[in-house]
Parts: C-alpha cells; structure tokens; sequence
C-alpha cells in the first residue's frame, strides 16, 4: 500500500503545477501585459517578480518535490488571494467558477503541504521535511 501511496504523490505533484508552470511562464513572455493586468485590479506591478517565482519556480519545485511543504502552502495562500483579487467579481462571466476552481486548488495544496512530497521527491533524497 505505501507504495501506491508513493505512486499517487508523484502523479499528484506532477499534474498539479502544470497551470501554475504554464502561468508563471505566460507571465514571464507577457511581463508588461500582466503587470498592467495586476495594476488594474490594485496590484501594484512591483509584486510581478514574485507571482513568477512562485508560480513558475514554485511550480518546479512541486514538480520535482523540492521544498514542497513551504511552497504547496505558500501556493494555497496565494491561490486563495488570486481568488479574492481577480475571480469575486461574479458579475463577470466566468469568475464565479475560477473563484470556486482557485478555492479547490487550494484546498489540494494544502492538502499537500500537510502531507509532503513523498518517497520519489529532492525532497526524501535529501532527508528534509522543510
């Protein structure tokens, strides 16, 4: 059973970065659009750096169970604010079910975050919790 269990975190921590890596790179090859995006719903553009390297570089890490407690909690925290900044607009088309998607999302890292990344992990080779 510990090893489905292992198998299961692996496939997890593949499949749940892929919108955050794709994101974090949209954001990388989109950098003036986005920060002009952020700016509109009063995020100040100076905080576009750090939406990339969690997303992005967050997303990596996940993927390959690195630091994977801080940044799957880290990624929660800032799913869940994505949620209220951008998505409880739900006269907009569309928001109401990204606000619930980023609130399940969250609820995944979370679960994550609690749990670690599992025996196939940077992580376990390197003997840390985090």
């Amino acid at each position: 059973m510990k090893k489905l269990e292992d198998i299961g975190f692996l496939v997890a921590r593949v499949l749940m970065p892929i919108l955050f890596i794709s994101a974090g790179w949209g954001k990388i090859t989109g950098y003036e659009g986005t920060a002009q995006y952020m700016q509109s719903a009063g995020v100040p553009a100076f905080m576009l750096p750090l939406v990339i390297l969690l997303e992005f570089g967050g997303g990596l890490a996940i993927l390959f169970g690195f630091l994977t407690r801080f940044t799957a909690l880290s990624t929660a925290v800032f799913t869940i604010l994505t949620a209220f900044l951008f998505h409880s607009h739900f006269e907009v088309a569309g928001n109401e079910i990204n606000f619930m998607k980023n609130l399940s999302i969250a609820g995944g890292y979370l679960l994550l975050g609690i749990t670690g990344s599992g025996a196939f992990s940077i992580d376990r080779l390197l003997g840390k919790k985090w």
